[in-house]
């Protein structure tokens, strides 16, 4: 199982994360970062920030 925490890159934000692999987290944060931090359709220029931070449970 992987997790991933938005506030470990953005600052005050409390969203979580839980899937099954990586792209179940890329998945979810792209939608997260268009919908509350206002990113560009499809919002995947935030992988390279996710996917460090991802970590396995």
């Amino acid at each position: 199982m992987k997790t991933f925490h938005c506030g470990d890159i953005i600052p005050g934000c409390a969203a979580s994360f839980t899937a099954a692999d990586d792209d179940g987290i890329l998945v979810q944060t792209r939608r997260h970062a268009v919908e509350a931090h206002g990113a560009a359709e499809p919002g995947s220029g935030s992988d390279v920030l996710v996917l460090p931070e991802i970590r396995t449970r």
